[in-house]
């Protein structure tokens, strides 16, 4: 259904999602039934969810993407009663079955640099008004998913390509703030490097720690590795994401952290991940995103985005959209596709972001 004019700045929805009501962004974002995960094409177990070996309530989890759930013990009257005392020690053979619920929830995520205007919608509202606007998109996408869940992010940029290839970092105290509304509110977090003139290896190895925080994951730009940004579009290797994947699945393992972390690289043209064949996404604990980048018309668009689902090797994909901008130079999506154009697209993205 069209609520409203997509291809409008998405001001107007800060009234409309207060109009849909406060969408479910903590538990129920991910459903409300006492089911569990017993393979990924199966419905999740949204109210428990595998935290250092320990069951942990809806009501005191985080609601992130993806969750990691276990088969239940077998079946007893005491079932209930061990999930209300807040947790209890898993087997070996029930770690060994945790499996990632990829296949029950769509990520929405809002992309910018909070103290930039000029750089995405999180530079042009509060965090607070953000979390409003999504939960109107949330609503959409959700209508056309069906059973499947609609979890919100915040998508920073956190290192920014500056003239030179020289990097701008973002406050570490600004990221942690959008960490934390995000985590009291059910949301998640990504944090984009944009490499520049730098190693790829730099660049995870600045974005790493930010793993520790459970609702948090990371991101990287091809386009944006270069000394020359708005002129020439950078490019990655894919041995790079690959070290990149093995570094973050490494550290998690290092580090102890539960679950599974996604790994988002962006591209809209070839030369920016050289022999992408040869990209891998089979490491443990790293879930890679493929995702297409790059504004234009639905035309421009469906086709970059069918350059990218032709990358079988990286079968988890997401999709950008650009909202319309009066910043001078900037890019945008006219007329902006819709989310039933947007769910419609083969394979259907798990992340989609917007700009």
């Amino acid at each position: 259904m069209r609520f409203f004019p997509l291809s409008f700045h998405p001001a107007i929805l800060v009234v409309a999602g207060v109009a849909f009501g406060a969408l479910a962004l903590g538990a129920s974002a991910l459903g409300s039934t006492q089911s569990f995960v017993q393979s990924s094409a199966r419905s999740a177990a949204p109210d428990v969810h595998y935290s250092g070996g320990a069951i942990v309530p809806a009501s005191a989890r985080y609601s992130r993407f993806p969750a990691l759930y276990f088969p239940p013990p077998a079946a007893s009257p005491d079932t209930d009663a061990m999930l209300d005392r807040g947790s209890f020690d898993l087997k070996a053979s029930e770690q060994a079955a945790l499996i990632p619920a990829i296949a029950n929830n769509r990520i929405l995520a809002f992309y910018g640099k909070p103290d930039s205007k000029s750089m995405g919608i999180l530079g042009e509202y509060s965090k607070e008004d953000i979390a409003t606007i999504m939960e109107g998109y949330a609503r959409l996408y959700k209508e056309q998913s069906g059973d499947q869940g609609v979890v919100c992010a915040f998508y920073l940029i956190y290192g920014t390509c500056w003239p030179g290839g020289e990097i701008g970092y973002l406050k570490d105290s600004t990221v942690k703030e959008y960490i934390d509304f995000a985590a009291k509110h059910g949301m998640l977090v990504f944090v984009d490097h944009q490499i520049g003139k730098y190693p790829v290896a730099d660049a995870v190895n600045r974005l790493l720690p930010w793993l520790k925080y459970p609702n948090v994951h990371i991101a990287l730009d091809p386009e944006w590795r270069t000394v020359a940004p708005m002129q020439v579009i950078g490019s990655v290797k894919a041995d790079e994401i690959n070290e990149a994947e093995k570094a973050m699945s490494e550290y998690i393992e290092a580090e102890g952290i539960p679950g599974i972390k996604m790994l988002v690289v962006h591209q809209f043209q070839d030369r920016m991940i050289t022999e992408r064949d040869k990209v891998r996404a089979d490491y443990d604990g790293v879930l890679l995103v493929h995702t297409a980048d790059g504004f234009g018309p639905p035309a421009l668009k469906r086709a970059s985005y069918a350059f990218n689902a032709k990358a079988l090797n990286m079968p988890i994909k997401g999709f950008k959209l650009f909202f319309k901008t009066t910043v001078k130079g900037a890019g945008y999506d006219e007329p902006l596709l819709l989310p039933a154009d947007v769910l419609a697209l083969d394979p259907s993205p798990r992340l989609v972001i917007y700009q």
